[in-house]
């Protein structure tokens, strides 16, 4: 699983001009599911986003999780990140997982989000065309990766 995650002041998910999603302070996760994710992953993945220290406190901007300040989530997926763009200027999509194999891992990913944090996790439509609007904070936008485990 791959995942961009972007600190935000407030960030919002619309599918068909209708808003479905919306936080404030938080995160913003884009993730991305390959074809090879497994349950492991998606536990390693949410635990590394929910202790990420990128928020601000007093001594350093970057020293405290989303969770130290009780901070929203908003998860979305995105099979592009797995993208490859070796041959060509087409993107080739074949590592991303297949949409029932992406939907199940997503939807397991969320509610992992759910037990790690103990709070509702505001989610975009799945499959959908979506419209993202966000103000990052910083900006601080990080990528991390189940496979690399970085």
């Amino acid at each position: 699983m791959r995942a961009v995650v972007q600190r935000v002041k407030k960030a919002s998910v619309k599918v068909a001009d209708n808003k479905v999603a919306e936080i404030g302070n938080g995160l913003l996760i884009f993730v991305g599911i390959e074809d090879a994710d497994e349950q492991e992953d998606l536990e390693w993945l949410s635990k590394k986003v929910i202790n990420t220290r990128i928020f601000p406190n007093e001594e350093k901007p970057m020293n405290r999780s989303v969770e130290a300040i009780n901070g929203e989530l908003l998860v979305v997926s995105q099979f592009t990140l797995h993208a490859s763009t070796k041959k060509g200027n087409r993107p080739s999509f074949v590592r991303a997982a297949a949409p029932d194999k992406a939907r199940s891992l997503y939807d397991q990913f969320v509610d992992q989000l759910r037990k790690d944090t103990d709070q509702e996790i505001a989610t975009g439509a799945f499959g959908k065309m979506m419209e993202v609007s966000m103000i990052n904070d910083g900006p601080v936008t990080i990528i991390i990766d189940s496979k690399n485990r970085e």
